[in-house]
């Protein structure tokens, strides 16, 4: 997609696909299932688009965050602990996708992705039993999420930082089963853990990886203008719809993803 041959209407696609990206990745996630596809019918090859894609969504999880602010009050402690496991995660998945051959993560992707949708449907519940043994135990809750949070963020970043589809999803998924906190504040901390990986994810890539310069400005407007889109709708939504909303889009995301797989 080099800008000497890139159509306007190639140009247009993919800045529109940047806002699109951007407003669902603030919402729920899976951003990338939009632009990616778009980058690979202009004609990048695969890695090139994804590292690419990778680099033009920092500025949109950036935007996302900025958006999430107000809920993100009082988690200072939690975000940069969390940053933590998902900045090393994100430099770990962005070096894998440099080594492994292409398909490595096609399989088990779809599959981490409905396990995320199934625990994102459950957590209510699951929360609430996991409260009931605490008061019964009386052992205190982990504001932060404990060492289990920690790794299981660690190693999704892994997965984000080589692919980052629907890895907003699961981020609130196992957030929202360990931390005892409103789903719109789990959400700001998504949006802040995205930005991270898809940042160090980025400078890994910018020098040891192939990036078409044209996707990346396009989808970086694109991306940045959609992140405010979506914090000014997301922040509005009730828990239910919120949760419906992630439930539907996960869905869709498993289904192109067994596409792009087995299709």
């Amino acid at each position: 997609m080099e800008a000497s041959t890139v159509t306007i209407w190639e140009m247009l696609a993919v800045f529109a696909a940047g806002i699109g990206a951007g407003t669902i990745n603030t919402i729920v996630g899976s951003g990338t299932l939009i632009t990616f596809p778009v980058l690979v019918a202009t004609g990048l090859p695969p890695v090139t688009a994804t590292v690419s894609n990778s680099l033009g969504l920092v500025f949109g999880s950036i935007s996302g965050a900025i958006g999430y602010r107000a809920e993100l009050a009082g988690q200072r402690r939690r975000v940069l602990r969390l940053s933590l496991a998902a900045a090393c995660g994100g430099v770990a998945g962005a070096a894998l996708l440099l080594t492994l051959p292409p398909d490595a993560f096609e399989t088990i992707v779809p599959v981490l992705v409905a396990l995320a949708l199934v625990l994102v449907v459950l957590q209510p519940r699951i929360a609430r039993a996991v409260q009931r043994r605490r008061e019964r135990d009386g052992a205190p809750a982990h504001r932060d999420g404990g060492p289990l949070l920690f790794a299981a963020i660690l190693l999704s970043s892994v997965y984000g930082g080589y692919f980052t589809a629907a890895q907003g999803i699961i981020y609130v998924a196992l957030m929202g089963m360990l931390i005892d906190d409103t789903l719109q504040r789990i959400n700001a901390v998504k949006n802040v853990l995205a930005a991270v990986v898809n940042s160090v994810a980025a400078l890994f890539f910018v020098f040891a990886a192939e990036l078409d310069w044209t996707a990346v400005a396009l989808i970086a407007v694109g991306s940045t203008i959609g992140g405010q889109i979506g914090a000014t709708w997301g922040r509005g939504l009730s828990p239910r719809v919120l949760r419906a909303l992630i439930v539907a889009v996960g869905t869709v995301a498993v289904v192109q993803l067994l596409l792009l797989r087995f299709g």
